[in-house]
């Protein structure tokens, strides 16, 4: 099912596959999110629960027990129930099932809530464990903006650009999604990118961790257009896009890929969370127009 959210200045459209908001429009009616189509990437704005990314042999330890998981979890796929609804917000909800139990062997209430603002959105992740034992969890987003956001524009012509100056590696991976241990490139220096498809060609994804920044921004160079992400709350940011199609990934993670060192333990995951018998977690991040 799909719901309308609107308020004076923005319309959204969410939907409970998936649990995501798969629509953003100014008051003009403009449109910033991918439209998910599969000649590129079918994908719109996924929930990435309870892992990030890959994990290696796409299994992971748990309690000694070996469970198996596909790149960046199961949420992206369930079925989440609508539970509050207003004119600008909506918050939907997903469990464990005996499904998500065969794969993450944790009861679990993943609350996300979708919420216009002035001249944006924003996306919070109430995550409870419900269950009897600690549960570690990631979690992450996969916000695909379309980029360029005018017919005509090369994608060239847009930067990211941070609120703090930074010089940063971006992190390598496999060809297996798993990031190389001690294993970095030079990336961003002085706090900005400016997009070009042959960087993600050679190296597909860029993954930063532990940025002085808590905001970057996607802009046209030339005229400046573009919107501002917030990513405060969580300790790594990627981006990500297919060579030559029209969006770029902003993706928010509290938690990332295996490393190709790593034990294959959960609880050893960088950035891994972990909850006590009844104890909840929130984190959101949200999106400005420039």
């Amino acid at each position: 099912m799909r719901f309308i959210l609107s308020n004076a200045s923005s319309r959204a459209a969410v939907q409970t596959q998936g649990g995501e908001l798969v629509s953003f429009q100014d008051q003009s009616g403009a449109e910033y999110i991918w439209e998910g189509n599969p000649a590129f990437w079918s994908g719109q704005n996924p929930i990435l629960f309870p892992i990030v990314g890959s994990l290696k042999n796409n299994r992971i330890n748990i309690g000694g027990t070996f469970f198996e998981m596909a790149r960046h979890g199961f949420a992206r796929h369930r079925e989440f129930t609508l539970i509050e609804r207003g004119d600008d917000f909506a918050v939907l909800e997903l469990c464990e099932t005996p499904e998500t139990l065969a794969r993450y062997p944790f009861s679990f209430v993943l609350r996300v809530r979708h919420q216009l603002i002035e001249n944006g959105f924003s996306t919070s992740f109430i995550i409870k464990n419900s269950g009897e034992t600690p549960m570690p969890f990631c979690i992450g987003a996969h916000t695909a903006i379309r980029c360029p956001l005018l017919p005509g524009e090369p994608f060239e012509d847009y930067q990211l650009a941070f609120d703090q100056p930074e010089d940063a590696d971006t992190l390598l991976l496999t060809p297996e999604g798993l990031i190389r241990a001690g294993k970095t490139e030079p990336m961003l220096s002085g706090g900005k990118i400016d997009l070009d498809y042959s960087t993600f060609q050679r190296l597909d994804t860029l993954i930063f961790q532990e940025l002085h920044s808590r905001h970057v921004t996607l802009r046209n160079k030339k005229i400046g257009r573009g919107l501002s992400l917030d990513f405060h709350q969580f300790p790594m940011i990627a981006f990500w896009t297919k060579p030559g199609a029209p969006f770029l990934c902003m993706e928010p993670w509290h938690g990332c890929a295996a490393l190709d060192s790593e034990s294959g333990l959960f609880r050893d995951k960088p950035y891994v969370m972990e909850l006590a018998p009844g104890m909840e977690k929130e984190l959101s991040y949200s999106f400005t127009l420039l």
